[in-house]
């Protein structure tokens, strides 16, 4: 059990690290778009999170456990880039 709470923990670092970069797309993102009201894409979202799903599906893991984290993922990325977009901004 020791082995696998290690390869967890080192996944969930890695994962974190992954996390990291994806939020660098999102402060690109930022600087990029031209206005506010183009931070929000609901048809990017859905797209992303279907994108998701359906490499769950492929994995043969969850995929509506995928659906949430993405879900909520997606959603923590929508409010940081507009965070950044207000930050570079002021």
């Amino acid at each position: 059990m020791t082995d696998v709470r290690e390869g967890v923990d080192a996944l969930d670092r890695e994962l974190v690290s992954l996390l990291a970069t994806r939020f660098g797309y999102m402060r690109a993102a930022a600087r990029i778009k031209p206005s506010r009201d183009t931070v929000r894409d609901e048809d990017r979202k859905a797209s992303v999170i279907a994108a998701a799903v359906e490499e769950a599906r492929k994995a043969g893991i969850p995929e509506q456990v995928i659906a949430d984290i993405w879900e909520t993922l997606v959603e923590g990325s929508i409010a940081y880039e507009f965070d950044e977009w207000d930050r570079t901004r002021d």
